[in-house]
């Protein structure tokens, strides 16, 4: 997967918008104004996706590539480095399940837009 393929995906799923809310290199995506995934377009690609506490440390035994999330709340955020080791299925299993946490953490009204 490449930044546009991911980018592409993110933009894919209902309700999201991305911008630049930090600065001019880190893209955001968000759901209904809550965010939970991120790239920076100058480093090495890497995102950064919200998760499950308990998975998040499973993830990170498991993969060399995931650790906890940089500049982010390290409980709740997994920083995966993007370099083939990980399959596009996977990361995209793990962007789903970004996208549906912070949805099902909405108040009830705006999940049934997203459900809809």
């Amino acid at each position: 997967m490449n930044i546009e393929e991911f980018r592409l995906y993110c933009l894919s799923k209902k309700e999201v918008t991305e911008s630049f809310p930090f600065d001019e290199t880190t893209l955001v995506f968000k759901v209904l104004g809550k965010m939970f995934a991120l790239t920076d377009l100058e480093s090495d690609f890497s995102i950064n996706l919200k998760c499950d506490p308990e998975k998040a440390i499973e993830l990170r035994g498991k993969y060399p590539n995931v650790l906890p999330g940089y500049h982010m709340s390290k409980r709740h955020w997994n920083t995966i480095i993007i370099d083939g080791s990980i399959a596009d299925n996977i990361l995209k299993e793990w962007t789903d399940e970004s996208y549906d946490l912070v949805v099902s953490n909405m108040p009830k009204k705006l999940r049934k837009t997203i459900i809809s």
